[in-house]
């Protein structure tokens, strides 16, 4: 594994010139450029087009969720702008699932972003899944919108690291597991409550981290991100 290649760094925020200091630093250092919700509303598809010229491929995290046709027009914008993966929610089913692939593939026949679908938020837990009358187990739900994904004809999945020795079980190394809620030992959990450390990432399976405050945050954000790299080189798994 190359670690440098599955660290993604999400570039979280709306000011464009913070973002692209910041893009600029991590350049040579990361795999990965995330664009949110906040900052492609804040600047649109003209951010992902910058970015993507920084040289580290760029993944669009907009989530999206709506009418078939919708997501299918969405995702081919989305291929358009330059955008190396995106999100879909697994939760809108599988006609909207193949809509998204469908429109990505129209407008980027040969190079495609990859399309990962949202299992499971890393900032809910148990507790919040049963206010949403979700009553399934947090790890049962992940493994089953994620086959409803690899049946859609997705590349993979956002999940925790918590389920992803279990979709590597389930899914071989077919699929690609992309995983939030990464934090160093020594870092605060902020927002995300099943946060895991990047080695453990590592071991459970992952293929892309991403991480956003421990670096974002970091006074010098080239030593974050190699620190991180660091956490991440490890050789067993747990699968």
């Amino acid at each position: 594994m190359n670690a440098k290649e599955s660290l993604c760094v999400a570039l979280d925020g709306s000011d464009r010139e913070w973002i692209r200091s910041a893009a600029a630093a991590l350049a040579d250092h990361v795999g990965w450029l995330k664009v949110g919700l906040e900052a492609f509303s804040a600047h649109g598809p003209a951010l992902v087009e910058e970015l993507a010229g920084f040289g580290p491929r760029v993944f669009l995290d907009l989530k999206l969720h709506d009418i078939p046709a919708t997501v299918g027009r969405a995702a081919a914008n989305c291929a358009a702008c330059g955008a190396s993966m995106l999100t879909v929610h697994a939760a809108g089913g599988r006609r909207m699932l193949e809509a998204a692939v469908e429109g990505a593939r129209e407008v980027a026949t040969k190079n495609a972003p990859k399309i990962v679908a949202v299992t499971i938020l890393t900032s809910l837990d148990s507790t919040e899944l049963v206010e949403l009358e979700i009553n399934k187990p947090p790890a049962d739900l992940v493994i089953a919108w994620a086959g409803l994904a690899v049946e859609s004809g997705l590349d993979g999945v956002v999940a925790s690291a918590h389920e992803a020795a279990a979709l590597r079980r389930e899914f071989g190394n077919g699929i690609l597991i992309v995983t939030p809620g990464i934090r160093p030992a020594s870092s605060a959990p902020d927002d995300q409550r099943r946060v895991v450390t990047p080695a453990e990432a590592i071991r459970f399976g992952a293929d892309v981290l991403v991480v956003g405050r421990p670096i974002t945050g970091a006074d010098n954000l080239v030593e974050a991100a190699k620190s991180i790299i660091e956490e991440m080189t490890v050789t067993d798994r747990d699968f």
